[in-house]
């Protein structure tokens, strides 16, 4: 049989935030990287 752990309202919530954040600069690094390939590719930089 397993056991299951419970979790409490306010350790949801701050798995949720850190969830959030942790897409959020996730998402931010992609943006980075493409805007630096473009960049690259367009010739603004040598």
């Amino acid at each position: 049989m397993i056991d299951t752990v419970k979790v409490s309202e306010a350790q949801r919530k701050s798995r949720r935030n850190r969830n959030i954040a942790l897409g959020l600069v996730l998402a931010a690094l992609v943006v980075m990287f493409y805007l630096i390939t473009l960049a690259k590719i367009g010739g603004y930089w040598n």
